[in-house]
């Protein structure tokens, strides 16, 4: 049974981590320069000047596939709390486990059927 008390080693990281992205930005905003030049303010690329629009439009496709890898990486995810308690999880545990695969598979499966992930075309 989980108390409240349970949880204040949790609250205690995650006060620790938001008030050092708090702190780091602060201090970032505080000790940078604050001067703007017409240098600062320029793009700046491998010390190359710019050269025409930068709008040229990216084909759908190289989108898809990235948006593709960072769902399937995070689903990913899912299974460490599974490998690091699989014993204590017992048969329960193996069937919601083969429960959440078998759901992204079938979302795999469709992503293939729709030509997601081929190039060519």
């Amino acid at each position: 049974m989980n108390l409240p008390q349970d949880y204040i080693p949790i609250l205690i990281q995650a006060t620790v981590a938001i008030g050092f992205v708090a702190f780091v930005l602060v201090v970032t905003h505080l000790l940078g320069p604050s001067k703007k030049t017409k240098n600062k303010v320029d793009n700046f690329e491998c010390g190359i000047p710019e050269q025409g629009n930068a709008r040229i439009p990216f084909s759908v496709k190289y989108f898809m596939t990235a948006i593709l890898f960072v769902l399937f990486d995070v689903e990913i995810i899912f299974f460490y709390p599974y490998a690091v308690n699989f014993k204590e999880m017992g048969v329960d545990g193996f069937l919601a486990v083969l429960m959440f695969v078998s759901f992204f598979m079938v979302g795999f499966l469709y992503v293939l059927k729709k030509g997601a992930l081929e190039w060519d075309k």
